[in-house]
């Protein structure tokens, strides 16, 4: 959770902030520093701000700087193969005099002589498996396990027992693309080819690559929360909170080493060229009336920052077309504008759900991907206008109840969740945050009116953080809607706020050769209403839906070092009560739906075979086994599948964006979205075992939200008056 970009950082941060700069308060240099002195303020201030602002208010001591290296060296290997027993025995040494250097003189040595020593061990590795890999001769007939979990394992003794590791992880990786039916001879080269270009983007990270990794390990050390961030990562944060760049309106890939054109964004610079397509290969990037830039070596992020740009500024992009395409080099001149990031706002359907013996009952789906803040120009708002906009189409459409879909919204605007709680309340606190001093402050909504009154039902997940749990939180606390989905929420309650150190190095005079970045600090945690705080244990949900992120190693309590659970006092506010009367009934409705419903049954074996694989941290490596778990898995797959197709089949449904709301009428008739049939003539691609991303597309997503539907068609009824309008 972050304070948007338009919040003032409250008076202790504003102290803390003054206090860093005096710390540093020197006479202003006449010309900028080097990249060395520059690298060492700002560690300094880093250190100093994170000391002084982040909560807990704690020095860099001898045990957090202690900290700092274990975390550092996990950021580097997070597999805990490459780096030896003896490289750490090496870097023991650096421990004791860590926390001084670096606060004193901003000492970052340490990190570029760690990142080194992993660099050579990473060659090693790539070469290590380029060579088991051209001789060949896996086989997969034994009963040997790979162990994908390795957080906690020993870190190999000595380059024998690496290989060992490198060994059994490249098997895994053979298995794998065996599993998705590739040729072996395809196999090999692949490998080849991905692990080489993994050593080269590694290998092409400059000075300032390994600074933020290593100040974001300073900043972890305080809490999970706290990051620094890089200039690409600040306009990466600063995009996602937006939904807007300056650039040219493209979504680029690190394709068999080539940046290429993934997708164009509709109305960008580059889609209304007309002279750019998906495939093609950028291989130069000339600013102005620049020379051109050959990026064929580049890593992507770096690509990435030469195109991105002022509005009205003029990039020329040198183009290939995809391989094996006609063709030879051309260029093409764009200038940069704003693109908004459509694909990311709020949207809304509209659902004609049949009723036996009666007339359809019209539902609304509202999907909020995140609490992307508002904007001051006329290209996009926030999300709360955006939500608001939609809700106001579904009242006027006459729908009967609405469920809000936070399932894979993980936060955003601190005022935009307390500006959208408001719309289903009249007045009240949505959010009480403490800071380190212990002042309590109260966001509430003052605003009388409400954009939605009737049944709501509030769909959460493991993924739903934040500004998610924020505005669920408040409305449970309220008795305004009901928490569907997950056991409970992800468990961030912690608030951020954003430093750019451009601005405290200036301030103390110490001057920078580069975009020093910014720091994002942890400057208090929130709680609901009633006092609890949703860090750790998140938001409850009053009535649980089996789903695939239910068993999802995601969460706070799987952070290191997040804070503690606890309570302040309640703020005054009146409960409406409009959930508790019904929850028994829809609990037992629900129940009996889903005991019965064979998709749900399909769905909870999933569910059990994936805390099976996760809780043993292990995959097997014998080949007949991997494929009767594939075809479990394939067959498991495509009943749930079917079953969504039997439910969603023939139900009117409409698409209202941001853009279409203020229309009148309703826009076309949506085609079917469900799961698509199997295609009996393809081959299922494997799960990965040892890289769960619960965030995926599955096809049970639409089975949760089908039975969330199910539920507010309960609690429709049973809201219902006499009249039969809510």
């Amino acid at each position: 959770m972050m304070s948007g970009p338009a919040r003032r950082l409250r008076p202790f941060a504003i102290l803390t902030f003054a206090l860093a700069c005096a710390s540093f308060a020197v006479a202003r240099p006449t010309a900028p520093p080097d990249a060395r002195t520059t690298e060492a303020n700002i560690a300094r201030v880093t250190t100093s701000l994170l000391a002084q602002s982040q909560l807990s208010h704690h020095p860099l001591d001898a045990q957090l700087a202690g900290k700092l290296l274990d975390r550092y060296l996990d950021a580097l290997d997070g597999t805990r193969s490459l780096f030896l027993k003896s490289d750490l025995e090496e870097f023991a040494a650096m421990r004791g005099t860590l926390a001084q250097s670096i606060r004193a003189d901003g000492d970052t040595h340490p990190a570029h002589v760690i990142f080194a020593r992993y660099l050579d061990r990473l060659k090693q590795k790539v070469a290590f498996e380029t060579a088991l890999l051209r001789a060949g001769g896996f086989t997969f007939t034994g009963h040997d396990t790979f162990a994908f979990d390795r957080e906690h394992a020993e870190r190999p003794a000595d380059l024998a027992a690496a290989h060992a590791l490198w060994k059994q992880e490249l098997r895994a990786e053979v298995l794998q693309e065996k599993l998705a039916e590739k040729p072996v001879p395809d196999v090999t080269q692949t490998l080849i080819h991905r692990h080489e270009q993994q050593l080269k983007t590694v290998s092409g990270l400059g000075n300032d690559d390994v600074l933020e990794i290593y100040l974001d390990a300073l900043a972890h050390v305080y809490d999970p929360h706290s990051d620094y961030l890089g200039k690409e990562s600040m306009e990466s944060l600063s995009i996602a909170m937006n939904l807007s760049l300056f650039g040219i309106g493209a979504t680029l890939a690190n394709e068999d080493g080539a940046c290429t054109i993934h997708e164009l964004v509709p109305g960008g610079p580059a889609a209304q060229s007309g002279a750019l397509k998906t495939g093609d290969r950028i291989v130069a990037v000339a600013q102005a009336t620049g020379a051109p830039v050959d990026v064929t070596a580049m890593p992507l992020t770096r690509i990435v920052q030469l195109i991105r740009g002022p509005k009205g500024s003029p990039v020329t992009l040198t183009i290939l077309p995809p391989v094996g395409a006609p063709g030879g080099a051309r260029t093409v001149r764009l200038i940069r504008a704003e693109v908004q990031l459509a694909d990311q706002q709020a949207k809304a359907r509209i659902l004609d759900l049949p009723q036996a013996g009666g007339r359809p009952l019209r539902l609304g789906v509202v999907d909020l991907p995140s609490f992307y803040s508002g904007r001051d120009d006329a290209g996009g708002s926030g999300a709360t206008a955006d939500v608001g906009r939609l809700l106001d189409k579904l009242r006027a459409e006459q729908v009967r109840g609405v469920v809000l879909d936070l399932r894979k919204n993980g936060g955003g605007s601190l005022q935009e969740a307390i500006d959208m709680t408001g719309l289903f309340i009249k007045r009240g606190p949505v959010v009480q945050t403490r800071d380190a001093s212990g002042s309590i402050e109260v966001g509430s909504d003052h605003d009388p009116s409400v954009r939605w009154a009737g049944p709501l039902i509030v769909l959460t997940s493991r993924l739903s953080a934040s500004a998610s749990e924020i505005l669920a939180g408040a409305l449970q606390d309220y008795g305004r809607a009901v928490i569907v989905g997950d056991t409970s929420t992800f468990g961030k309650g912690t608030v951020q706020t954003i430093v750019p150190l451009a601005n405290v190095m200036d301030r103390a005079g110490l001057g920078h050769s580069f975009d020093p970045g910014a720091l994002k600090v942890t400057i208090s945690k929130f709680y609901r209403p009633s006092g609890a705080s949703t860090e750790l244990k998140g938001v409850a949900s009053d009535l649980v839906i089996p789903s695939p992120t239910e068993a999802a190693p995601v969460g706070e309590s799987k952070l290191a070092d997040p804070l503690p659970w606890d309570t302040v006092p309640a703020a005054p506010f009146d409960r409406l009560g409009e959930v508790a009367a019904a929850l028994p009934s829809l609990r037992t409705s629900s129940s009996r739906r889903l005991a019965i419903d064979p998709a749900f049954q399909d769905l909870r074996k999933q569910i059990d075979r994936l805390r099976v694989r996760l809780s043993t941290g292990t995959v097997s490596l014998n080949e007949s086994e991997r494929r009767r778990e594939q075809s479990e898995d394939k067959r498991l797959d495509d009943a749930i599948a079917a079953q969504v197709r039997r439910q969603s089949a023939d139900i009117p449904a409409y698409e209202i964006t941001v853009k279409n709301a203020g229309r009148a009428g309703l826009p076309p008739r949506l085609a079917a979205t469900p799961p698509a049939a199997p295609d009996a003539g393809a081959t299922h691609p494997p799960r990965s075992d040892f890289d769960v991303d619960p965030s995926e597309s599955h096809p049970a997503d639409q089975l949760v939200l089908n039975e969330a539907l199910r539920v507010l068609i309960d609690y429709v009824q049973l809201r219902a008056p006499v009249n039969g309008r809510t």
